[in-house]
């Protein structure tokens, strides 16, 4: 760096850490799958509201206004605690701090049981929303514990929870509220959160990172690493693109399966939903192949499987190139199903691929460059949520295609102009 303080900053961002771990570093297969399962059941506090919204709005007599709230705020709340929280992996014992992380989330999600007050409900969410950043001190906890050969295929394997987490928690959420209350879904999610923070407890080694700097000064490396990785910019930029693709799809799909020919009810929406999640099978495979060397041509062949996805979407959702849904109902559900798995499958390949590419640049701020990541690939997903509500209500499918095809195709062309990492 060319200036004395841009070289302190530098330094903060590369702060010396190493993990002390009393356990065995490697990380065995059970271990692995119980990384896997964690952060899939935490990921689900953060979107299965979406289902529940008019439900919890009427419930509580919030005003109109307030009623996106319900949705928004775990979000933001989630964004919050990257900032703030996942920072902390790399300056405190991680095993203490992601076991009273998830304790706190637990107590959070308990509040909508019992509260009658709209605002506390939202007060809640919003901290509930924070603390499953808890998710984002797993992975590179995870990546910490696997020897670098085999990294990429730890992170996708754990990856492969966290994808089928936010699959599958919106048919959850509806299919466990249809059966005891949206309240009796917050207290199962806060339950599940109670018991996962008492396993982790008992299985996670200790790793305590020897930082030499104050939280502020950490909280202030953020922007220098955004700054100067231009790997965590890249990769950072096309997870982005990629789930603002994935959201303006699972945003607006809903509403074009309840439409005729489909006319789908909740219960249809949420098998639908399950029939999708099969994408998520390619994330080891991803992870595989960046150990093995073929990331790039990986990461361009799941690039192209979602703009063929997009491609199917138009056909049997608006009737492209003469295609009629209306008289082939059947094989035009087909290809929606097959076009969101194969959606999906893109989407996890790109995450897996990056995150594997964040957790080889520097141990010492793994916890940071996580954080950047994940926050970043949530901006894209609340843009591309916006965009295709805005889309459905100007053009109806043909809209929400278009702004799918935008950001995959700029996906695209950002993996081609920019080559390896």
């Amino acid at each position: 760096m060319s200036s004395s303080a841009d070289a302190q900053a530098n330094a903060d961002a590369n702060v010396d850490v190493r993990g002390t771990a009393a356990a065995p570093t490697d990380l065995s297969t059970p271990l692995m799958l119980f990384f896997s399962a964690a952060v899939g059941i935490v990921v689900v506090d953060l979107f299965a509201a979406q289902p529940l919204t008019g439900t919890i709005s009427e419930s509580l007599r919030l005003p109109p206004s307030l009623a996106g709230l319900v949705a928004m705020l775990p979000q933001l709340g989630y964004a919050a605690g990257l900032v703030l929280l996942v920072p902390l992996c790399d300056l405190m014992e991680n095993r203490r701090l992601i076991v009273r992380t998830l304790a706190a989330c637990a107590v959070f999600l308990a509040v909508p049981v019992f509260t009658r007050s709209g605002l506390l409900f939202l007060v809640a969410i919003f901290f509930a929303g924070a603390a499953s950043s808890v998710i984002q001190m797993l992975v590179p906890m995870a990546a910490s514990m696997a020897p670098e050969h085999r990294r990429g295929r730890a992170v996708g394997n754990v990856m492969s929870g966290l994808m089928v987490g936010i699959l599958l928690s919106r048919p959850l959420a509806s299919v466990i509220a249809g059966s005891v209350s949206w309240r009796g879904f917050y207290g199962v999610a806060a339950t599940a959160d109670a018991l996962l923070a008492v396993a982790l407890g008992l299985r996670l080694p200790m790793r305590r990172p020897q930082a030499a700097t104050r939280y502020p000064d950490l909280l202030a490396s953020l922007w220098t690493l955004l700054r100067t990785e231009p790997v965590l910019q890249r990769r950072s930029f096309s997870a982005a693109l990629v789930m603002g693709a994935f959201s303006a799809f699972w945003t607006a799909i809903g509403l074009r399966l309840a439409q005729p020919p489909f006319g789908l009810d909740l219960h249809g929406i949420a098998l639908f939903a399950l029939a999708g999640a099969t994408g998520a099978i390619v994330t080891p495979l991803a992870g595989r192949a960046g150990d093995r060397g073929i990331g790039n041509a990986t990461l361009r062949l799941g690039h192209l499987a979602m703009l063929a996805a997009i491609l199917a979407m138009g056909v049997a959702g608006a009737g492209w190139f003469g295609f009629a849904p209306a008289a082939h109902a059947g094989l035009a559900m087909t290809l929606l199903v097959a076009s969101a798995a194969a959606l999906d499958a893109g989407v996890v390949v790109d995450q897996t691929l990056g995150r594997r590419s964040i957790n080889l640049m520097n141990p010492a701020a793994r916890g940071r460059l996580n954080g950047i990541f994940v926050g970043m690939f949530f901006v894209g997903g609340a843009l591309g949520a916006m965009l295709s509500g805005v889309a459905w209500s100007v053009a109806g499918w043909n809209g929400v295609c278009a702004v799918c095809f935008g950001f995959t195709g700029a996906t695209f062309l950002l993996g081609v102009m920019k080559g390896a990492d």
